[in-house]
């Protein structure tokens, strides 16, 4: 369930990241959610690892 969510939030931190590129925003916002999408995904694949506990 857990890794679900994780990976919706990726999602939206992915679309976000490209939103504000296309925003043309300063270019450390993009950079700061396509890390945080990778860190969702890992934690995602970490925790099916676990067995989803």
């Amino acid at each position: 369930m857990w890794s679900i969510l994780l990976m919706a939030l990726a999602g939206i931190l992915a679309g976000g990241a490209l939103s504000l590129r296309q925003q043309k925003a300063h270019a450390s916002w993009p950079v700061v959610c396509w890390v945080l999408a990778g860190m969702s995904l890992l934690a995602a694949y970490l925790l099916t690892l676990d067995g989803g506990a």
